[in-house]
């Protein structure tokens, strides 16, 4: 049976929620993104249905959401709510009806990316987990752990500079960009160490190629779909 980490949203019978929530968390760098493709394409070859979704997607504030990072215009709290606003249109839009079809449900990245962030910029912890106690419990969390330096390597390889938000620039952690993404980075990094436990990820070595964490992972999810493990 589908639960949240508080109460599910109002007219949400967890009882109708067949499908599997599954979540690929990690920085930018971490080769996430390359590998929820590739759980896409694994998981179709398999026969099963699945959606996506992801931060900053939601029909309803995605594109406002952009701008207001583009000016750097919002405060950190209306931040952090414009986000939650973001994940809690696609959780009541697509996670839960495409749950209730029996489909599995990718997230590039959940609640814990947004949770890392909001702390590491000075919310409160348990008023950050109250605002994402609506959040469904997932099936399985892939965290792939990556080292800052790798990071710069391949955000380099992939643009040509670091990007202003993941490099912590907002925070005045430095004003030298490469010394401000390690250092937010190692912040991120120790959220989500402390997350890892409480949370149950399954921790993936990012550092290696992209084919030996792509088969790890499906080992994992290949127990949880054979064993019909809720979530």
């Amino acid at each position: 049976m589908k639960r949240a980490y508080g109460q599910l949203p109002p007219n949400v019978n967890p009882e109708e929620l067949h499908g599997k929530l599954i979540v690929i968390e990690g920085p930018d760098g971490s080769g996430r993104s390359t590998q929820v493709r590739i759980l896409q394409d694994w998981l179709e070859r398999g026969g099963h249905a699945m959606g996506q979704v992801g931060l900053r997607r939601s029909s309803l504030v995605a594109a406002e959401l952009d701008k207001a990072k583009q000016g750097n215009i919002l405060g950190r709290t209306t931040m952090s709510l414009f986000y939650a606003t973001d994940f809690y249109d696609q959780l009541e839009n697509q996670i839960i009806p495409w749950l209730r079809a029996g489909m599995i449900v990718v997230a590039d990245r959940y609640i814990y990316t947004l949770m890392a962030r909001d702390i590491v910029r000075g919310a409160d912890e348990e008023w950050v987990e109250t605002v994402y106690s609506g959040a469904i419990v997932p099936g399985a969390i892939f965290y792939l752990k990556v080292s800052p330096q790798e990071m710069i390597e391949r955000n380099l390889r992939k643009r040509a500079s670091l990007d202003y938000w993941e490099s912590g620039m907002d925070i005045a952690l430095s004003r030298d960009m490469f010394e401000s993404f390690v250092k937010y980075q190692r912040l991120i990094r120790r959220e989500f160490q402390r997350m890892e436990k409480k949370y149950n990820f399954i921790t993936i070595n990012a550092n290696r190629g992209v084919r030996s964490i792509a088969r790890e992972i499906e080992f994992h999810l290949g127990k949880i779909l054979d064993g019909g493990v809720e979530g």
